[in-house]
């Protein structure tokens, strides 16, 4: 009973390696993993999507209403996003101020509402104590390269808009830069999500010693990346031409979109791949290599190419966005690079592997596993088969049970 029991086993063990294991990937592999990130990443999409399209029909309302109206509109929305003050976006048109003011308040008290009744919701309830901060360094620790990370790459966005203003001709190049960019800001939403998940499914996957399962989740996430980017990009370049009116009635804004198409279609491919790069750079523990890489892709590359390109070549409004998608191409090839080279093996947390190696030297002791058989209602519960099973054949056998 002992030997089948073993042997089963460690053909269900061997199994579950092969079917993590990238070198022997198939579909039924695939498939599995392509669900667990469609489930984690579908509702983060459509949370930041709804968010986001609050701004966005905001913009297309003011739009309508002239180039001022938009120009002045964008750069109160872009340095409320810089400043974190939203009460900067009534500067010009309080009426949408407002509606976003309401329905980002209205978002809050429901998600609280939510977390407070909600079944799902129940085991995160307890008392408060200060035993609940005995972790925040190390969640800090994680937390602010993120923050920074994120934040040098948004920023770098959101100063185009300020330095469109300096340009000739201020209102229709602010106007246009806006409609360009809030467009890639709601699609990003897309790879966001995407790298959300795969950021959460790397980290959980490396947290339980599974080094083969988290490269499986890099393939599925860029397979997805790729895909997504190919049909958006390919939507937006075929809709060029009318894609501007739903901004601006203006035929002067519409005609400088349709001129701008081509390159924002670019910048979707490169925000979808650089999205889940980044997602499973936070997953691996990357942040501050991540922070460092947007520094010098936007700030010592990026905005330095865009301010020559549209200041002294005069290239304007195109000169600067083909300067921060420099920026965006450097950053994906970086992170590309650093990705391609990560040995996931040596990536497996070092209290985990500290963990193997104890459970390790206990399983080569036999009065300990004779102890535990006794414990465990004589061996006859499965769990103390599973228990041996797991810390390897060899002490099972060296055992002598």
């Amino acid at each position: 009973m002992e030997e089948s029991l073993l042997a089963k086993g460690i053909q269900e063990d061997d199994k579950r390696k092969s079917e993590t294991n990238p070198s022997s990937l198939t579909w039924a592999t695939f498939t599995e993993e392509l669900k667990r990130l469609g489930s984690l990443a579908g509702p983060m999409v459509a949370v930041a999507l709804s968010q986001y399209m609050l701004l966005i029909i905001s913009m297309m309302m003011v739009g309508h209403l002239g180039e001022l109206a938009l120009s002045s509109t964008a750069i109160a929305i872009f340095l409320s996003g810089v400043t974190g003050f939203s009460l900067l976006s009534g500067l010009k048109n309080l009426g949408a101020a407002l509606a976003i003011c309401i329905s980002y308040w209205l978002n809050v008290i429901l998600l609280g509402l939510y977390m407070k009744y909600s079944p799902a919701c129940t085991k995160t309830h307890v008392p408060l104590s200060m035993d609940q901060f005995q972790g925040i360094g190390e969640c800090f620790r994680f937390a602010i390269p993120s923050a920074i990370m994120i934040c040098l790459e948004w920023w770098s966005f959101e100063l185009l808009i300020l330095l469109s203003g300096l340009l000739p001709n201020p209102k229709l190049e602010t106007s246009v830069l806006s409609v360009c960019l809030n467009t890639i800001s709601a699609i990003y939403t897309i790879p966001m999500g995407y790298g959300c998940a795969a950021s959460t499914r790397v980290s959980n996957e490396l947290g339980a010693g599974n080094p083969q399962a988290a490269r499986v989740v890099v393939f599925v996430v860029l397979f997805l990346a790729i895909i997504e980017t190919s049909i958006v990009s390919t939507i937006l370049l075929a809709s060029r031409q009318v894609f501007g009116y739903t901004f601006s009635n203006e035929k002067e804004v519409v005609d400088y979109v349709t001129t701008m198409a081509p390159l924002f279609s670019l910048s979707v491919i490169l925000d979808s791949l650089q999205g889940v790069l980044a997602g499973i750079a936070r997953g691996s523990g990357w942040q501050h290599i991540g922070a460092y890489v947007n520094l010098g892709a936007f700030y010592l590359c990026g905005i330095p190419v865009a301010v020559i390109l549209s200041f002294l070549a005069k290239l304007r409004g195109r000169g600067l966005w083909i300067g921060i998608q420099t920026g965006s191409f450097v950053q994906t090839v970086v992170l590309s690079i650093i990705t391609s080279c990560t040995d996931w093996e040596k990536q497996v947390y070092p209290p985990l592997l500290s963990l193997d190696a104890f459970v390790l030297s206990l399983a080569q002791n036999s009065f300990l596993l004779c102890f535990i058989a006794k414990t465990l209602e004589g061996g006859k519960d499965p769990k103390y088969w599973n228990f041996l099973i797991s810390i390897g054949p060899e002490c099972l056998l060296n055992s002598h049970i």
